[in-house]
């Protein structure tokens, strides 16, 4: 059904990776998230909570940078104090490393415009001469076309199998490098339209699936079976179902053991194909129109 769909929305949608530690922790962490292009500009488009977590590594890094600055040759105990000072601790993101995927030969700058009101933001790459996609996404130009009911696929990034990194020793810091696996496979998941959201005023703003948007989906676009985009995955909540199961007695592998079972369905919420086109053309960022 979302054969011919998938190939076209790759096209234009990309993975972003990062990397990040605690203080005093020599395991990196792997995360994702996606955002997909609108145009040959630079603008992507991408979700605002994904927006403040990129923009968030570089306050992170300065105060991580200083630590290193003030700490230099320092004892032990001393360099505790620098730590404490600046509000580091063991519980803490100490340092995180951004970076775009496949998405253009070089950046310069990165500016950032939030809605006001959803999770939705538009992402600018300034300083590139080469954009690495190969087409544009087509918005649905009739938002009442989309009802109940309809099968609609997502794209995205949620398995971080990236291994193109290190923890420098030397430097006490973590970098990217050339080696290692620097990507990690789309994975499509598709679902049913089953609600719109809407806000206090009755304007709707979102559509519920009957699948959860997983993990680094966020950002990713989601379409119909030819490509065109309806709306992008920002997040999924968690409803009780009710049919909960308490001290039931099951025989498993030949024993006997009691169960608690607590029954959740897991749904996506996406932003609305009208909200996303309503941003866009109030930024002034060019699209086009299926």
């Amino acid at each position: 059904m979302f054969v011919k769909a998938i190939q076209e929305v790759a096209g234009f949608t990309r993975a972003i990776h990062s990397i990040s530690r605690n203080f005093g922790s020599q395991k990196a962490e792997r995360g994702a998230a996606t955002l997909f292009f609108v145009n040959e500009e630079g603008w992507a488009l991408t979700c605002k909570h994904v927006a403040q977590w990129i923009a968030q590594a570089d306050s992170i890094n300065k105060v991580f940078h200083q630590y290193l600055s003030e700490s230099q040759n320092l004892s032990a105990q001393l360099s505790k104090t620098v730590a404490k000072k600046l509000g580091l601790d063991e519980s803490k993101t100490a340092e995180m490393r951004i970076t775009f995927v496949d998405c253009v030969d070089k950046i310069q700058n990165i500016r950032f415009v939030h809605h006001p009101e959803y999770d939705l933001a538009l992402v600018k790459i300034e300083g590139f001469e080469k954009l690495g996609v190969t087409n544009f996404p087509k918005f649905l130009k009739d938002d009442q076309a989309v009802q109940p009911g309809q099968m609609l696929c997502r794209l995205g990034f949620p398995f971080p199998e990236f291994s193109n990194f290190q923890l420098n020793q030397e430097k006490n810091q973590l970098e990217w490098i050339q080696g290692g696996q620097a990507r990690s496979p789309r994975f499509p998941l598709e679902g049913m339209v089953t609600r719109f959201l809407g806000d206090k005023n009755g304007k709707i703003h979102g559509i519920e699936m009957s699948t959860p948007g997983l993990r680094g989906q966020s950002g990713g676009p989601m379409f119909d079976g030819e490509g065109t985009i309806i709306g992008m995955q920002s997040r999924t909540k968690h409803l009780h179902l009710g049919f909960d199961i308490e001290e039931k007695e099951i025989v498993a592998h030949g024993k006997l053991k009691k169960v608690n079972d607590y029954a959740f369905i897991h749904l996506g919420e996406c932003v609305h194909v009208s909200v996303i086109k309503e941003f866009m053309t109030q930024q002034g960022v060019k699209f086009q129109l299926a």
